[in-house]
């Protein structure tokens, strides 16, 4: 089976600073898979790079088998790779609607706006409930749930998460989670960044983790959890 998004031996960083050191990772069709890592070790730094939004110095990125290394950041959304950034970036004194429609941007994605408009109204009812009022009067988790939304308005044929729970309450991260089990039943592969690092492995099919600039660990979900070395660093167990 071909995968969804493949990075090979990716390197990239920020002028003479390399932050990847040879990132190979895969996402298969109707995968979660789960990027850990502490702060700094290159996980951000890996989804812009992969959005187009820092250049690869080496290695290559294809996305359903074509090459996206090099290519712009909007032609990378309108390939369909979508990422929900960390601190949401809303536009907070627009409407939810409005929000979610400035999510349909690409060619791809506008025909079929008022369709995954409904979808993502299924998905999360409090979006429907509120369109018409402005994301400032929602909630830090009902925002997050806008910011996913808003993505998933692009048609992602890839859908990266970043640091969907950072800064949520406890009830409100369960939420999410259940939210995000939710948009893997519309087949879209989900690649999420989380510093919940129990939670987010209970429910990926797989995980990486980045230690400087390299992955250091994989495996299955159950695999990742049973590992003495990240149960200790990462779990404190």
């Amino acid at each position: 089976m071909q995968p969804a998004l493949e990075t090979t031996d990716l390197r990239a960083g920020y002028g003479d600073v390399e932050v990847l050191d040879g990132v190979s990772l895969q996402l298969m069709p109707g995968e979660i898979v789960a990027l850990i890592g502490a702060n700094g070790v290159g996980k951000t730094t890996l989804l812009r790079t992969i959005s187009g939004l820092v250049r690869a110095t080496g290695g290559a990125i294809s996305l359903l088998g074509e090459r996206i290394d090099g290519l712009a950041p909007h032609k990378v959304a309108e390939a369909g790779f979508v990422q929900s950034p960390e601190g949401k970036q809303l536009f907070l004194g627009m409407s939810i609607q409005e929000n979610l429609m400035v999510g349909a941007h690409n060619r791809r994605a506008y025909p079929r706006m008022k369709t995954t408009m409904e979808e993502v109204y299924r998905l999360f009812p409090i979006l429907a409930e509120r369109r018409d009022k402005a994301a400032s009067t929602l909630s830090g988790g009902q925002q997050q749930m806008l910011a996913v939304g808003r993505a998933l308005m692009a048609r992602p044929k890839v859908l990266a998460l970043d640091e969907p729970s950072l800064g949520l309450a406890p009830i409100m991260v369960d939420r999410l989670f259940e939210a995000v089990r939710e948009v893997r039943k519309l087949d879209i592969p989900i690649l999420i960044i989380e510093q919940n690092v129990f939670q987010v492995l209970s429910m990926a099919d797989r995980g990486y983790v980045l230690e400087r600039g390299r992955v250091a660990l994989s495996g299955t979900g159950r695999e990742l959890l049973e590992n003495q070395h990240l149960r200790s660093t990462y779990l404190g167990i």
